[in-house]
């Protein structure tokens, strides 16, 4: 009797864990199905013409075909030039990374090796920024940027310089604050070995403490990267709807109209402007998990 208890228990926990993880997998796969679901739609509404989209937005399309005829017309469609927005984004993400990556790296070293009130007012400061909502701030910043390029007699609205400055100071607060946990574990004893070896304080950052950091750089360009990708509302304050410079996002916007939608190009420009993220993170996948997960480790 005791046997068959226990044969029982064995076989009930066996169910148990079977029906546990069929649920898990079926959570994952509704969780897919949801993050997917925005994309699916842009994928199967680019391949169909607008009259269909307007009236079965959700159906899949009678003509594939279609997709080719859509992304050949929006190519060539004077309203969208979208080799010129895409030189502009690349310009704009890959010179802002950079900055925001080595700057903020040089200021969570700086706070985190001078340990004063001074230090951890300013980090505290910084902390508290990454709660102020954008919205309280665009039209100060804007105004800022116009006050600042006067000061200096140079132009910083609608430039690169002008865009690049604004995600240097929105993107400063987080990145420090993913650099200072991650320095915290960097052995000092590293740093002051290249001291006495007669390192200078750049050297010691660039050589020594920088090399260490790529890990959470990485994590930092993933969260910065998609983020200044992506953007919309920062550019068009910045750039403005018509400027000379362009990114993807406000270049995508040109179809949409105050009274006319035309939702076939709107929606084959807007696969277009995703195509290269989900090609470069294809590519990089590997790595940027690696990066994410040694940094969490450290």
């Amino acid at each position: 009797m005791q046997a068959a208890g226990v044969q029982d228990n064995s076989n009930a926990a066996h169910v148990r864990h079977v029906v546990g993880k069929w649920v898990k997998v079926v959570l994952a796969f509704l969780l897919f199905l949801l993050f997917m679901a925005p994309f699916i739609l842009v994928v199967i509404n680019s391949a169909k013409t607008a009259v269909e989209i307007s009236l079965s937005p959700v159906s899949m399309p009678s003509n594939w075909g279609q997709l080719v005829t859509n992304i050949t017309n929006t190519l060539n469609n004077p309203n969208f030039s979208y080799w010129s927005a895409f030189r502009d984004s690349v310009i704009i993400t890959f010179f802002s990374l950079a900055v925001i990556v080595i700057c903020s790296a040089m200021c969570a070293w700086v706070l985190v090796r001078n340990k004063t009130w001074w230090s951890t007012l300013i980090f505290m400061i910084l902390v508290a920024s990454m709660v102020i909502p954008f919205q309280v701030v665009m039209l100060p910043l804007v105004q800022w940027l116009r006050m600042l390029g006067n000061f200096f007699h140079i132009k910083l609205s609608g430039t690169y310089g002008g865009i690049i400055l604004c995600y240097l100071g929105f993107g400063m607060a987080l990145s420090v604050f993913i650099f200072h946990g991650f320095i915290k574990s960097v052995p000092l004893e590293l740093e002051e070995a290249a001291d006495i070896d007669g390192c200078s304080r750049a050297g010691v950052f660039f050589r020594i403490v920088l090399p260490l950091l790529q890990p959470t750089a990485v994590t930092v360009l993933i969260l910065n990267g998609i983020w200044i990708w992506n953007d919309y509302l920062l550019p068009l304050l910045v750039l403005g709807a018509s400027g000379s410079v362009q990114t993807l996002p406000l270049a995508v916007s040109m179809f949409a109209g105050s009274y006319i939608k035309q939702w076939d190009l709107l929606l084959t420009s807007t696969l277009l402007a995703m195509l290269p993220v989900i090609i470069l993170f294809l590519f990089a996948q590997q790595y940027i998990i690696k990066g994410m997960v040694e940094g969490s480790i450290k």
